[in-house]
């Protein structure tokens, strides 16, 4: 522990030279601002920034608009560092532990991997808010799927290519269930339906003739919504995963009849030309795992 916090001691004094920036020239004493005016340069500013190997310091320049009071500093914006004191690495790993564990547990990792102090408001916010961005992007695609207009994804045929889901439900603060009725008769929710799901790619078969997946071939995708929203986001998924490739497509919904998972609708429109694996009831282990090849032939006509 002691050779690790020397090694970032040095680190951070390393990092905080890096940032040390120059002010600017004449030429350079002005830059635009969004409200349409100039900003001028004001001089050298300093503020600490949390890294990899903990605490360094910048010192950059600091503009102000004078016709919207507007203060810019631009090298925040380049390092990706404007209006938060974690660099882009730090807010990574923020993210993996806030993603993986309770926020209380994932500060507690970073202390112990990292050897970095962190709150626990830190872990939440920052994994909320890649998360946030995460989502904004994925709805991006999930709005082109919905018109029909995803880009082609060009590449050789995919021999078999699966889509897996199946719905659980979780336990929510209060206020996500407010207005929702619970699964018992008069009584409110105290769960929503967390719907789960997945993509793959199968080539070859085992020794008793049952489909096996490509290794580092699954991409997943999960989500709290309706099941019509969540048949575009895996619809969208798997075509960017080369759907329109693929030779032979499979839909398994793991879900009892009437579970509403995935409408019908969403088969009809989004996965044509599939085959669809709707049992009547299922527990256990993924069914892609364990149906051969005879009963999905089968399962076709």
């Amino acid at each position: 522990m002691a050779i690790r916090s020397t090694v970032h001691e040095t680190g951070a004094a390393a990092i905080t030279e890096l940032l040390r920036f120059d002010p600017p020239d004449r030429d350079h004493r002005a830059i635009p601002c969004a409200c349409g005016h100039t900003a001028q340069y004001q001089g050298m500013r300093s503020r600490p920034v949390l890294t990899a190997v903990g605490w360094a310091r910048i010192d950059r320049p600091y503009y102000l608009c004078p016709a919207c009071d507007g203060g810019q500093f631009p090298a925040d914006e380049q390092l990706d560092i404007d209006k938060t004191d974690f660099s882009p690495g730090v807010r990574r790993m923020l993210a993996a532990v806030g993603s993986q564990a309770p926020f209380a547990q994932g500060r507690q990792q970073l202390k112990l991997l990292a050897d970095l102090e962190v709150t626990t408001k830190a872990v939440e916010r920052t994994a909320e808010s890649i998360g946030a961005d995460i989502e904004a992007r994925q709805q991006q695609g999930i709005q082109h799927g919905k018109q029909l207009r995803l880009a082609v994804i060009a590449g050789p045929p995919i021999p078999h290519m699966y889509i897996q889901m199946d719905g659980t439900q979780v336990f929510v603060v209060k206020s996500e269930t407010e207005g929702r009725a619970g699964r018992t008769p008069g009584q409110p929710a105290r769960t929503r339906e967390c719907k789960l799901g997945c993509v793959f790619t199968q080539t070859d078969v085992d020794d008793q003739g049952r489909p096996v997946r490509d290794e580092d071939s699954t991409t997943y995708v999960g989500a709290i919504e309706t099941a019509e929203e969540f048949g575009l986001r895996i619809y969208t998924e798997a075509y960017n995963r080369g759907w329109d490739r693929a030779c032979i497509r499979v839909v398994v919904v793991m879900a009892r009849t009437g579970s509403g998972i995935l409408p019908i609708s969403t088969f009809q429109v989004r996965f044509k030309s599939s085959i669809s694996i709707m049992p009547a009831s299922i527990s256990g282990t993924w069914l892609a795992n364990c149906i051969p090849p005879m009963r999905l032939r089968r399962s076709v006509g």
